[in-house]
Formats: structure tokens, sequence, C-alpha cells
């Protein structure tokens, strides 16, 4: 397992710098964000597995030709007293910083969980005695404020979407059935659980650069991938006039408290993820511009092409850990 090692160090290397680099400045995300979706999914696990593995299966290679057999002869020395005498320093120390890493990736996964449902429940709590629900509209309620304001709240058979008044008589009837669309195509498609997943990684790993340009594609891309349900039903300048409108209430959003000291900024799910203002910001560009030069859709071959990549990616390190005696 020697070269084995090795080679996913470098493939979580490349995986955790200079791919999310480019795929972060590419311009064909924005021509097929499921694609893309789909793509930076694909890095973040098998960057994972690669930087995880590397370390196991160098501190396993005295012991095991391949990641399930070291992994047994471990067992072995931990629970049934067997030598571990080819185990050295080195070995060791790869072993239990694959041990912490590993632990630390969970801890945080679960840590950003818990904070983000602690925030929806309280965020709730504040709705309910705030807002009143629409009668025109089934899971939607609306609450008392002048700025213009949309977004949405994830809670499974309780998930809201929230309404301003100022919103409501900002927009006109088409406008507001595009926001709604678009609201609810979040809801639908559980994109608040992608934002949880980036928002743990970049929490996680901090000090990685790419965990920010990941966290701010995947958000970018979910709001394209919402922006597409809405132009189903409705054309592309009512799309642009509405994300404008609700774009100029960001500020008031962000300052209204519902309660004092709520601590709670009303943008739904990007204030969950941890998303900042300028990241909103550049976000709500790029919807624009992709609306107003809009490209067609990438060509099946091409989209095909990024899938198989996809399932390269995560093939090739599972293939590396589990294959006895690959690459020796």
């Amino acid at each position: 397992m020697f070269w084995t090692s090795y080679l996913l160090a470098v493939l979580a290397i490349v995986l955790a710098w200079p791919v999310p680099i480019f795929l972060s400045r590419a311009q064909w995300p924005a021509r097929s964000p499921f694609t893309a979706m789909l793509l930076w999914q694909a890095i973040a696990l098998a960057g994972g597995l690669s930087m995880i593995g590397a370390m196991l299966v160098y501190g396993l290679e005295p012991v095991g030709e391949n990641l399930i057999a070291g992994l047994r002869a471990l067992a072995g020395m931990v629970f049934f007293n067997a030598p571990t005498t080819a185990l050295g320093f080195w070995h060791l120390f790869a072993l239990s910083a694959a041990a912490l890493l590993t632990a630390h990736l969970v801890f945080t996964l679960l840590l950003t969980y818990y904070k983000i449902r602690r925030q929806r429940r309280r965020h709730r709590e504040l709705l309910d005695l705030l807002a009143s629900p629409s009668a025109e509209r089934a899971g939607t309620v609306v609450i008392s404020h002048d700025s213009p304001v949309a977004y949405c709240l994830p809670g499974g058979a309780r998930s809201v979407t929230v309404l301003s008044d100022g919103l409501m008589a900002a927009l006109e009837p088409d406008e507001l059935r595009a926001v709604l669309s678009h609201e609810n195509a979040h809801l639908n498609q559980r994109h608040h659980l992608l934002l949880w997943a980036f928002a743990a990684w970049r929490q996680a790993l901090p000090w990685l650069p790419t965990t920010r340009l990941a966290q701010e594609s995947v958000n970018s891309l979910i709001e394209m991938l919402a922006d597409d349900v809405a132009l189903k039903t409705e054309s592309r300048s009512t799309l642009i006039k509405a994300i404008a409108i609700v774009a100029s209430g960001s500020a008031g959003a962000r300052a209204f408290r519902p309660a004092a000291q709520a601590g709670l900024a009303l943008d739904g799910l990007e204030a969950a993820a941890g998303v900042t203002g300028s990241d909103a910001a550049r976000t709500t560009a790029s919807r624009v511009s992709r609306l107003l030069s809009p490209r067609p859709e990438l060509p099946t071959a091409v989209r095909g092409t990024v899938l198989a990549g996809c399932t390269l990616l995560l093939a090739l390190p599972t293939a590396l850990l589990i294959v006895p005696g690959l690459l020796g």
C-alpha cells in the first residue's frame, strides 16, 4: 500500500486546492447548475475520502495489503492484544491523525446541524408570535415590515415561506408568483441540506480557502436552480424585477429583529448557512447577469462527461482503498 497512500495524498491536494479554484472561476456552471452541483459534491466527498484514506493507508501499510485487511489487523491489536511491533512511530502518528480528522469532521457536521436546528426553532417561535398566516397561500406567513423580505424556513411538514407587507405591496401579482415559486423550489429540492453540508465543511476546515469557494459556489448554484423553476411559469423580465426588488430590501431585512436580542437575521437558508451580506450580493449579481445574458444549457455529451468525471472521482479513492495490492 506504499504507493497507494502517496497517490491518495496527491489526489487530496489536487481536490483541495487547484480543482476548486478552477471550478469556482469557470463560466459553464451557470449553464448547468445541477451538473455543477453534483461536481462540487463529488469533489468534497472524494477530497475528504482521499485525505483521510491517505493517512489510514500509510499507517496500516505494514499490517495489510489494503484498508480492509489493515483495519482487521488493527482491530486485532486493539481488542485481542495482537503484537504491535510492526507499526512504527510515523505509522501510529498517521493513524492518530486520521482518527482525529474523522472525529473532527463528524463532530463539526453534527454541531452545525444542531446550531441550525436551534436557530430555526427560535426563528419559528418568533414567527408564531409575530407573523400571520396568509389567507390566500398555504404554507406562507406574512410579517409586518416595510422592507421587501422573502425567504423560506425549512422544517419538514412545518416548512413555511415568509413574506413581508413591504414585499407584497412592491410586487405585481406575476412577480409575487415568481418569488413564491423560487422559495418553494428551495424547500422542494431540499437545498438546506446542501447548505448544511458545505457550511460544516467550511467550519471544519476554515484555513482551507477552497472551503469558502465551495460554499459560495453552492450558494449561487442553488439560487440558479430555484430561478430555473420560477422561469417555468414566469417570464425572465418578471423574475429579474422580482430579484431586484427583494435584493433592495436585504439591508432592511438584516437590520430587522422580531424581538430584542433575538440574534436572527431574516435571510432564511442563507442565515442558517452563515452566508454574509457580501456573499449574497455576489450571488444576486451572478443571478441577474445570468438572466440578462442567457446562454444555452450545456450539450448532453458535455453534461454526461462531467457526470462520468463525478463517478470517477468517487470511484478512484474507493478502489485504491479496498482493492488488494493495487499499486503495490
